[in-house]
């Protein structure tokens, strides 16, 4: 909408520093606030409920909060979370952070993990830290779909709203290996750009049945626009449908005890409470979430009635057994 004084030239991997400090001569200029005022106008002159949100790449959480101001627009994604490790430590740093920045301008904070422009968190979660937000590698699949569960349950607990990217409530992976000419992503046949890795988490979900396209088209074993896995059929909604140890189901359960908790995604504060190293804890009314983002089970005392695990949580007399990678709600 608006680009930096002069038009500066920019090349290469340079424009992939989404996440970082570096201020993009095309990102998050201070002239896109009158612009989205204008448009808060508009929206505000029809009846009825509507929101805008902003999908505004910024070098900061602060910079974010910008958008979110009175007068502009009503929440923005928050891609700082989004690119944040698989680490208790950053993790609470950045849920700290992004509540205290969004306080000043009375905005929700949100909270996402993918979408249709990065690789999908549980194919970035079995990759190493610090490989950015679009990995070629498919890494460790087991890995990556514990955390991405772990950490599912982790965003849902959080005040504020949360954002879901289709396919991830089936534990989706990227499709890291799609052959040179099905791709479709127009970054693909730039030389700069995003290296056209965004087709990896645009590939159709799968539905139902055993073949592609899995009932995202009418015809079995016809084409999709991207061509889908033969192991996807493990993860259709059909098949995972009533399997209480699918993803499908755990988001399910999720989203229901969310709803019913009235503690949960109101307000804008959480009650971080004492955790052994590597662990998170925190306390929202009578809602207690626990973290561990070790590969080892982590043993402290129960916080109350276990209401959902992200893996399988041991509860024994009074302490729990925290399993590595997972997330743990409880009722006090």
């Amino acid at each position: 909408l608006v680009k930096a004084p002069g038009l500066p030239d920019i090349g290469g991997g340079d424009q992939l520093k989404l996440l970082g400090n570096d201020v993009m001569p095309f990102f998050d200029q201070d002239g896109v606030h009158e612009i989205y005022r204008s448009w808060r106008k508009i929206l505000d002159e029809y009846p009825g409920q509507r929101i805008g949100v902003a999908e505004a790449w910024t070098p900061t959480v602060q910079r974010t909060a910008n958008y979110v101001r009175p007068d502009e627009l009503h929440q923005a994604f928050n891609f700082q979370y989004l690119g944040t490790s698989w680490a208790a430590d950053e993790l609470r740093e950045v849920i700290d952070l992004s509540l205290d920045s969004m306080r000043p301008v009375d905005a929700p904070t949100t909270w996402v993990l993918s979408n249709h422009d990065v690789t999908r968190h549980a194919t970035r979660f079995a990759n190493e830290p610090g490989l950015g937000t679009q990995i070629r590698t498919p890494g460790d699949r087991a890995l990556g779909l514990r955390r991405a569960r772990a950490a599912t349950l982790l965003m849902l607990a959080l005040p504020g709203s949360a954002y879901l990217y289709q396919g991830e409530e089936l534990g989706l992976p990227d499709v890291t290996d799609l052959p040179d000419e099905v791709r479709q992503d127009p970054s693909f046949f730039r030389q700069a750009g995003q290296d056209g890795y965004r087709d990896g988490c645009r590939v159709p979900i799968p539905w139902s049945g055993t073949e592609a396209p899995y009932g995202f088209g009418p015809v079995a074993g016809g084409p999709s626009w991207l061509p889908q896995p033969a192991e996807w059929a493990e993860l259709s909604v059909e098949a995972q449908t009533g399997d209480p140890t699918s993803t499908l189901e755990l988001y399910r359960s999720a989203l229901a005890v969310r709803r019913a908790q009235p503690d949960l995604g109101a307000g804008t504060d959480v009650e971080w409470l004492d955790s052994p190293a590597g662990t998170l804890t925190f306390r929202r009314g009578s809602f207690v979430c626990t973290v561990n983002t070790t590969a080892e089970p982590v043993r402290i005392p129960a916080p109350g009635r276990l209401l959902l695990s992200s893996a399988d949580a041991v509860v024994d007399g009074g302490e729990t057994v925290l399993a590595p990678d997972s997330t743990d709600w409880w009722a006090v």
